[in-house]
């Protein structure tokens, strides 16, 4: 098991400084790799994260038939087999550690006449899936599960695939994606009703790659995505921008040790994913946008990050949706405010890798901080900067990335060393996150 030690800056004397990108869009690279390979001819993408979640998806389309390879420059070429063209596996479907991969696919899977078995790591096992079975069964396709509707599932798609208009019980995107995806293959329309908004790149993505959709209000303030089934999807060009889910960890380190300065260039600030923003600026932070630009419908701009004092807020419950992975790392850096921040309407915390409200009060709390875990959030009391340590406590990350960066960011502006452990699953969402954090000046490295 990988364990990392990040050791406070201030105590070395120095502040993190340099210009960085981070590494592509995790939701955007797993669709763009999805609707390429739904496409007739080559597509190519341009920044694809190269985390393991994503390359998980990349083998599962390959062995649904689709040609995919990664060129010498760092660019990725798709030769797709077309809507309805999917092959059937011959072998079980391993998405690893991805939530995100294995959802989608089941959707995608779901409306092809073929069979095909899909897995995980333990992890992703103990995920729920019947929320995403639930409509694709309306749809005509057929699932054997184990327990609890979790993977190992063998999934019986159907070349008879019926449109449905699904009411989404909780605002997921992944649910969301693998209705619409199940939809491409099915007659007619195909309609999701979201009761708050979610990420829409998927939305964005099938426009791009020709697939009508359209978007509008229900009449109760509910978000209707209609997709027409049955398209010719075109191959594409896909550049990706930076996760804001991952620049997140950056920074909040640059916020968080004194004297720091950070630039993070081309980060995709979708509306729907960067709620984290508007958090933290409500809590003081000094974090300001240059050289906006739109590209294939998203949003993206270049991010100064001053270290400067915060308070405690209570967080807006509606803009979960659009931060929800984020609520690890604001928790962590709600330690170093002032006052208590609290954050509610977070129970989808609970069943994502790990159960990531109890592994955030339970890291926090060992290392001094006062905390109270709801059962749908978390308060954290900050203790107003560097706060007392006992000696390098180890923090159990339940082989979550997120816990584990969490971490790894609020040793960095300790009074004393934080070990972690399990930091090899950084490499699923954010591959070099030690070596571009060490470069702008932090100090983590391997423990003994």
């Amino acid at each position: 098991m990988s364990v990392k030690i990040a050791h406070p800056a201030a105590s070395h004397g120095i502040s993190l400084q340099g210009r960085i990108t981070v590494p592509g869009d995790k939701s955007i690279s797993h669709r763009s790799l999805i609707l390429g390979a739904l496409s007739v001819g080559e597509s190519t993408i341009h920044g694809l994260l190269e985390g393991a979640d994503v390359l998980a998806t990349a083998r599962a389309l390959r062995a649904f038939g689709a040609e995919i390879s990664r060129g010498i420059n760092g660019v990725w070429h798709i030769n797709g087999v077309g809507v309805g063209g999917l092959m059937a596996p011959s072998d079980i479907l391993d998405l690893g550690n991805s939530g995100t991969g294995a959802r989608l696919l089941l959707g995608l899977a779901a409306t092809h006449g073929i069979t095909s078995v899909f897995t995980g790591d333990a992890s992703l096992r103990q995920r729920p899936m019947e929320r995403v079975i639930t409509p694709l069964q309306q749809m005509g396709a057929r699932f054997e599960a184990s327990g609890g509707g979790r993977l190992p599932i063998t999934v019986i798609g159907t070349n008879r695939a019926l449109p449905i208009e699904y009411r989404l019980p909780v605002a997921s995107a992944q649910i969301k994606s693998a209705v619409l995806l199940a939809g491409l293959n099915a007659p007619g329309c195909t309609a999701v009703i979201e009761p708050r908004p979610s990420r829409d790149h998927t939305e964005h993505l099938l426009r791009h790659f020709g697939a009508e959709v359209t978007i509008g209000n229900d009449g109760d303030g509910a978000r209707r995505i209609t997709l027409t089934g049955r398209p010719e999807l075109q191959p594409q060009t896909v550049r990706v921008p930076g996760d804001p889910s991952s620049a997140a960890f950056p920074i909040a380190a640059a916020l968080l040790v004194p004297g720091s300065e950070v630039a993070v260039t081309g980060v995709g600030l979708n509306p729907l994913r960067a709620a984290l923003l508007d958090t933290l600026r409500d809590m003081g932070a000094q974090i300001t946008e240059h050289n906006r630009r739109q590209d294939q419908g998203e949003p993206i701009a270049d991010l100064i990050v001053r270290a400067g004092p915060l308070r405690g807020i209570e967080v807006p419950s509606e803009r979960a949706p659009a931060m929800i992975d984020e609520y690890p790392i604001l928790a962590a850096v709600a330690a170093f405010a002032s006052g208590r921040t609290v954050m509610r309407g977070i129970s989808e915390l609970r069943v994502k890798e790990s159960d990531r409200i109890s592994a955030m009060a339970n890291g926090l709390g060992a290392l001094g901080v006062q905390v109270e875990e709801l059962a749908d959030g978390l308060i954290v009391h900050g203790h107003d900067g560097a706060a007392p340590i006992r000696n390098c406590v180890s923090i159990n990350t339940e082989m979550d990335h997120r816990i584990a960066m969490s971490f790894l960011v609020y040793g960095l502006a300790a009074q004393g060393p934080v070990r972690v452990t399990g930091c090899e699953m950084i490499d699923t969402s954010f591959p070099g996150f030690v070596e571009l954090m060490t470069g702008l000046g932090a100090r983590i490295e391997d423990a003994p």
